[in-house]
């Protein structure tokens, strides 16, 4: 089996919300750290116990928005699974136009319009890279073909300086 294969639909979906939840508290909790000292006042302790209120009252905010950001996108990708009878990047980038819908849905039809755009727009780049990275990535491990790679490697380098002292005339 694949070291790299996902869960299974079902438990897939509770797995990337707890890796989107843990994702958004450590990345809200440096930028909340970072804002809380910065709006402090003057003084290391300050500025210290400031980060560290500001992480504990925003930071596990900005993992729950995460977490349902995850949960939504996770639903829709196996949803999308399901209808299609396949995984490919198209689902991802469906799912992440649909949750991204989903999630300003309160703010009505133009935004959830502009904020599909954006997710299925976002998660393509980011599939697109994904794609790029494992293609340059499983290139060097191609086999040769048999035909192009010279029996005796010396015989190619003897024969290309007997042309290159010809000159294009000889």
């Amino acid at each position: 089996m694949d070291e790299y294969a996902r869960e299974p639909c079902p438990w897939r979906i509770i797995d990337d919300c707890g890796g989107a939840f843990s994702m958004g508290l450590i990345g809200g909790s440096l930028f909340q750290m970072i804002n809380g000292a910065r709006n402090a006042p003057k003084g290391f302790s300050r500025r210290l116990k400031g980060g560290i209120l500001r992480v504990k009252e925003r930071a596990p905010i900005f993992g729950g928005q995460f977490a349902a950001w995850g949960i939504c996108f996770s639903t829709f990708d196996c949803t999308f699974v399901h209808l299609r009878q396949k995984e490919d990047p198209w689902n991802s980038i469906m799912s992440g136009a649909a949750a991204g819908a989903v999630m300003v849905a309160r703010h009505g039809p133009r935004q959830m319009a502009g904020s599909a755009v954006v997710g299925g727009v976002l998660l393509g780049l980011i599939e697109g890279m994904s794609i790029m990275i494992n293609h340059f990535a499983s290139s060097q491990f191609r086999p040769i073909d048999p035909r192009m790679v010279p029996e005796d490697p010396q015989a190619l380098d003897q024969q290309q300086g007997q042309s290159d002292s010809k000159g294009w005339l000889g």
